[in-house]
């Protein structure tokens, strides 16, 4: 394994998580290139929502529905 370019080793998870996503936010949408297979993914899942309407559930929801499942 290489070296990273920059020692993050002191860091807290919650700080490397922050970092990373720090990192991310400020990559141009351009700078992300969609595969193919990722463009018919979000094609899906638009036609999907197009047909059921229905965002989804609220957060709490959702993470409860998580827990229970023992994740």
């Amino acid at each position: 394994m290489s070296s990273p370019i920059f020692d993050f080793s002191h860091l807290t998870p919650e700080e490397r998580i922050q970092l990373a996503e720090e990192l991310w936010d400020s990559l141009e949408p351009a700078a992300v290139p969609l595969t193919p297979e990722l463009t018919a993914e979000l094609r899906r899942r638009r036609e999907e929502y197009g047909r059921d309407g229905e965002p989804g559930q609220p957060w709490r929801e959702a993470l409860d529905d998580i827990e229970q499942r023992g994740a």
